[in-house]
C-alpha cells in the first residue's frame, strides 16, 4: 500500500464512518478497487486501525459531554445522591451497550475478518439493511428523548451494533435503525450511536493494532496506517456536526436510494466479472 491508497481510503473513512452507509463496506470496496488484497490479514487489519481517526474526533467533537459523563459515573461510584443524576445512567447505558459487540466481535473475529471479507456479502448488506432502516423510519414514533433512555434500550441498541459486523450493513446505520425502533428520536439515536462507537472501533483497532501487527508491518507499513488514521480523523471531524444536523432535519431514509444503487452496481460488476468477490 502506498501512502496515495492511505489518503483515499482516510478520505472513504472519514466521510463514511457516521453516515448509515458502511464504512466497511466503503473501505472494502475501494481496497478492491486499488488492487489491494482485501482478505489479506494487514490490509484487514488497517481498514480497523484507521478508525482510530474518526473515533479521535468524535472524542474532540464531544469532549465536554464525555468529561461530564465520565465525572458523573465516577461520582456515583462512592455516593448513592450522585447516582440519581441522569449523567450517571447515560454512562452505564454506554458502557452496558458496548458489552455486546466486544463478546460477539471478540467470537467472531476470525469470520469477519475471513469469510465477510467478500464484495457480495457487501452488496447483501447494503440492500437489505436499507429495508430495516426503511421499516425503523415508518414505524418508529420518534417520540421519546435522550432524557428517557433506559438499560433496556441501551442494550437493544448494542446488540444491533453486532449486526454491523457484517460489512454493508453500517454501525450507525443498525444503532440509529435500532434507536428509532424503540421510538427514540433521530438526535438521540444518532448521539447515543456516536458514544457507542468510541468503545467499540477503539476495542477493534487496538486489537487489530496488537494481533496483526507483524502483517502490517509487512504488506501495508505504519506510515500508511498512520497518514490513513491522519486523514480519516481531518475528514470525520467535518462530517460529525454535518451529519447531527441532517439527521435532524431529515429521515435517514435519504440514503437507502444510494445504498441500494451502490449494491446493485457492485453486484452487475460482479456478475460481469469486472471485479472479483475476494
Amino acid at each position: 500500500m502506498n501512502f496515495l491508497h492511505a489518503i483515499i481510503l482516510g478520505i472513504v473513512e472519514g466521510l463514511t464512518e457516521f453516515l448509515p452507509v458502511s464504512s466497511t463496506g466503503h473501505l472494502t470496496l475501494v481496497e478492491k478497487l486499488l488492487g489491494l488484497s482485501i482478505d489479506d490479514p494487514g490490509v484487514t487489519a488497517f481498514t480497523a486501525i484507521i478508525q482510530f481517526g474518526a473515533i479521535i474526533a468524535v472524542i474532540i467533537y464531544f469532549h465536554s459531554d464525555i468529561a461530564r459523563l465520565v465525572a458523573a459515573w465516577w461520582r456515583g461510584l462512592f455516593n448513592a445522591e450522585a447516582r440519581r443524576n441522569r449523567d450517571y445512567r447515560f454512562a452505564w447505558y454506554v458502557i452496558a451497550g458496548s458489552i455486546p459487540i466486544g463478546i460477539v466481535g471478540f467470537a467472531a473475529k476470525d469470520v469477519v475478518s475471513g469469510a465477510l471479507r467478500n464484495l457480495w456479502v457487501v452488496v447483501a448488506g447494503l440492500i437489505l439493511w436499507s429495508v430495516v432502516m426503511f421499516i425503523a423510519e415508518r414505524v418508529g414514533r420518534r417520540t421519546r428523548l435522550e432524557e428517557s433512555l433506559t438499560l433496556k434500550d441501551a442494550l437493544i441498541i448494542g446488540l444491533f451494533q453486532c449486526i454491523a459486523l457484517v460489512p454493508g450493513v453500517s454501525r450507525s446505520g443498525a444503532t440509529i435503525s435500532a434507536g428509532l425502533l424503540r421510538n427514540l428520536d433521530r438526535v438521540a439515536s444518532t448521539r447515543l450511536s456516536f458514544f457507542l462507537a468510541i468503545p467499540a472501533l477503539i476495542g477493534a483497532g487496538a486489537y487489530e493494532s496488537v494481533s496483526q501487527a507483524s502483517a502490517v508491518n509487512a504488506t501495508v507499513g505504519w506510515g500508511a496506517v498512520a497518514i490513513g488514521t491522519i486523514v480519516s480523523f481531518i475528514v470525520a471531524y467535518a462530517s460529525i456536526a454535518w451529519l447531527l444536523r441532517l439527521v435532524a432535519r431529515h429521515p435517514i431514509t435519504v440514503f437507502i436510494w444510494y445504498r441500494i444503487a451502490l449494491g446493485l452496481i457492485v453486484a452487475a460488476f460482479l456478475a460481469t466479472g469486472v471485479i472479483t468477490a475476494t
